[in-house]
């Protein structure tokens, strides 16, 4: 299917600024000594090292770079279209015109090269620290309370038969009385009560005749 044609206004006049920006550039280089084929290669560097650092500033973002070379290759754009308005005579160009017009090669050639082998300086924007959690409170702890140490397996001695109705004592040894005692000692700090005699044979882990003797002795 054809597609009409139709002019774009905005191209056309990028068209006609840049004919006549490149004939001012002509004109000026050509007046400042530079003629033949290399007044008309005057604004091909001017607008291309224009144009390269545009895209530099579209591609990679604002930099001190591509902004500084921007603004040389506008003034220098700018600059020849104001001069051949009639501020300087062409005739007979001033020589620091002269000078600029013959360093422009050179500082062109710089600004290209750095604009398009120097890498955008990106800044790190360093470790990522996670934001910091609110601590956890840790429950208050409760003091253990202190396990029995275990004692060695006491084997009391056989009885002598006695009559039903009068039971043998039990053996309690020493250390156990003395282990006992220190656990009465410790319940009645701790409770301010003495201890009966069912705490008293769990907390040693004895048979209730033996927790009876024990908590006989205490007494």
């Amino acid at each position: 299917m054809n597609r009409s044609i139709r002019p774009d206004a905005v191209l056309v006049q990028a068209v006609i600024a840049g004919a006549l920006s490149f004939a001012h550039l002509h004109d000026l280089a050509a007046a400042a000594g530079q003629d033949g084929w290399k007044a008309w290669a005057y604004p091909i560097s001017v607008d291309l090292l224009l144009v390269a650092a545009w895209r530099r500033l579209r591609s990679d973002g604002p930099s001190q770079l591509a902004w500084c070379w921007f603004l040389i290759a506008l003034v220098a754009s700018l600059g020849a279209n104001v001069a051949t308005a009639g501020f300087l005579d062409l005739a007979h160009p001033p020589a620091w015109l002269r000078f600029g017009v013959a360093g422009w090669p050179a500082l062109a050639f710089l600004g290209g090269t750095l604009l398009a082998h120097t890498a955008h300086a990106v800044e790190d924007p360093g470790p990522v620290v996670p934001a910091e959690s609110a601590p956890a409170v840790a429950p208050e702890r409760v003091a253990p309370t202190p396990e029995p140490e275990p004692l060695p397996a006491v084997v009391p001695d056989p009885a002598p038969a006695l009559p039903a109705a009068a039971p043998a004592p039990v053996p309690v040894p020493a250390p156990l009385v003395d282990h006992a005692r220190k656990v009465a000692d410790e319940h009645r700090t701790r409770t301010g009560t003495p201890i009966d005699t069912d705490t008293l044979r769990a907390r040693l882990g004895v048979p209730a005749p033996m927790a009876d003797a024990i908590a006989a002795q205490l007494t």
